[in-house]
């Protein structure tokens, strides 16, 4: 299978690899404490954005965009900006049970707008095979998120902490600022929200 590769396929697999890296920092971090771990999740993140925008390029360039690398483009894609900020989040204090529900809802999402660009990429592209614009927000966009909990970690606004504090729903806590990772999830499954694609 590594033969099939291409040089931007190696490239998206750093990006799977960063997010990956990312998620095994968080567990670190969720397990001792340790700060530096944490601060290493938030660093390999921007990385694998990095990453995924030079995977395209390259492909681009040497004109060998394959199916395989779209798939796998989408699958790291979901371990960095899907999987990865929501388990931040989680780490971070928003681990009620209406929390994880929407943390769920959140990669759900991810999931959902990832497969539905790979099955609508074709009519959706221009003669040259360019696609125009995405249907519902990127899903690297919460990358943003991870910028706001990045700020609030470094203030000490985390765990019991955190701004907009919670709130007891029947037998589960939801943190109201887990509400930012349920609209983010929103926006990226939208239909009518068209972004303009570089």
């Amino acid at each position: 299978m590594i033969r099939d590769f291409q040089p931007a396929d190696l490239i998206t697999l750093l990006n799977g690899f960063s997010g990956m890296g990312a998620v095994l920092a968080i567990l670190r971090y969720q397990g001792d404490r340790n700060v530096h771990a944490l601060w290493t999740a938030f660093i390999l993140l921007p990385i694998a954005l990095i990453f995924d925008m030079a995977d395209g390029w390259i492909a681009r360039k040497q004109g060998r965009v394959s199916a395989l690398g779209q798939e796998l483009d989408s699958l790291a894609d979901l371990i960095s900006f899907g999987v990865a900020p929501a388990s931040l989040a989680f780490a971070l204090g928003m681990d009620g049970g209406w929390d994880a529900v929407v943390l769920l809802y959140f990669v759900g999402c991810g999931i959902s707008r990832l497969a539905r660009f790979n099955a609508t990429a074709a009519e959706l592209a221009d003669v040259r095979g360019k696609v125009k614009y995405f249907e519902g927000t990127p899903i690297p966009t919460s990358l943003v998120l991870v910028a706001l909990l990045a700020v609030l970690a470094g203030n000490g606004l985390v765990g019991d902490h955190l701004p907009l504090r919670s709130t007891k729903l029947w037998f589960w806590e939801i943190h109201w600022l887990v509400l930012l990772w349920g609209l983010s999830g929103t926006a990226m499954i939208s239909k009518t929200l068209r972004i303009p694609k570089p």
